[in-house]
């Protein structure tokens, strides 16, 4: 059976969107397709028209046409005063918070597709004005415009695909699993994050762990050192998989030479310091790998340190790798 998708774009810019084109394929309409996908709309895929889709949506209500899954891209925006007409659907004069509760209410499986729709991302940031939250959670509180105990037809919370923006893959493997039936209760992480990306570290696959191990860490941007200690960068904290699912094939924010700020998390829009860097207490970093004790950090990284091969320590302080490793034989068979 095809698993029919409306997507909707509430509060954010789009990213996520734009993400999605970027899909690991030639042939995107192809790709879900051949994988049980109808996608009944999407404002920048779909061939209809936008003066179709109220009809549509109504006809979702109605029971007229299936609806498998509601995906849901960008913030919910409840103001001015729980009104949500900051944001009202275009062609409905209907705030779209209405629309998405009750498309909710009739989908078997609904998806928060990006940070923003999962949690209230950068659209709630700040002093908030809009009164944004994610569909299920405003950060780590359970809640939302649906409210903690929301289950869809299904019998599914809201599965959150967080990220910012969300990975491709993410939400074709997503809705891919959904279509086969293979996306259970079990397979969703304490957040409600699919566990086949979430239950990976940033951290893992990242080209920069020989530094990090030795923490021979990065001065500036343009450095190849470890970003961990002095830079901002949370991959050790980071639910994602990243360094080992690249991007576009190729990429990620640490192999660019960015930090990781941790996009897939809850909060991480307002981390109270500068993204790029790392606060500390007494020298140490506050936020250390996620299921390290701080004293066995301190321990191995003061050993490490002691230990780190003059050619590490050169090429973390260098935008190109200045020493590469000793060529000689070394007996192994």
């Amino acid at each position: 059976m095809t698993l029919n998708v409306l997507w909707l774009q509430a509060g954010g810019c789009g990213g996520c969107s734009l993400s999605l084109l970027g899909a690991d394929t030639v042939d995107f309409p192809a790709l879900l397709r051949d994988n049980g996908i109808a996608m009944l709309w999407h404002p920048a895929l779909s061939l209809a028209d936008a003066q179709d889709l109220p009809d549509l949506m109504q006809a979702c209500l109605d029971g007229k046409v299936r609806l498998d899954a509601l995906c849901v891209e960008g913030a919910m925006l409840r103001g001015p005063q729980g009104s949500g007409r900051f944001h009202l659907l275009s062609g409905t004069d209907a705030p779209m918070i209405d629309w998405v509760r009750k498309l909710s209410s009739v989908a078997t499986h609904v998806l928060a597709i990006g940070s923003c729709a999962a949690w209230g991302g950068i659209s709630a940031t700040g002093g908030n004005p809009t009164d944004a939250c994610g569909l299920q959670h405003e950060d780590e509180r359970e809640g939302g415009l649906l409210g903690a105990g929301f289950r869809a037809r299904g019998g599914l919370p809201v599965i959150n695909v967080a990220g910012c923006p969300t990975h491709p893959g993410w939400v074709t493997d997503t809705l891919m699993a959904l279509a086969a039936g293979l996306l259970m209760q079990d397979d969703l992480d304490p957040l409600g994050r699919p566990r086949f990306y979430a239950d990976e570290l940033v951290h893992h696959g990242c080209t920069r762990n020989e530094y990090y191990e030795y923490k021979a860490s990065a001065a500036k941007p343009s450095d190849l050192g470890c970003t961990m200690e002095n830079m901002g960068c949370k991959g050790t904290q980071a639910h994602a998989d990243c360094n080992t699912r690249l991007w576009n094939g190729y990429g990620s924010c640490t192999r660019a030479g960015y930090a990781c700020i941790s996009c897939t998390e809850p909060g991480f829009q307002s981390p109270g310091h500068p993204f790029h860097l790392t606060p500390k207490l007494a020298g140490i970093p506050i936020g250390l790998p996620i299921d390290m004790p701080k004293a066995w950090f301190v321990a191995l990284a003061s050993l490490s340190k002691s230990a780190t091969p003059k050619r590490v320590k050169k090429n973390s302080h260098s935008d190109h790798l200045a020493v590469p490793p000793v060529s000689r034989k070394t007996g192994l068979r």
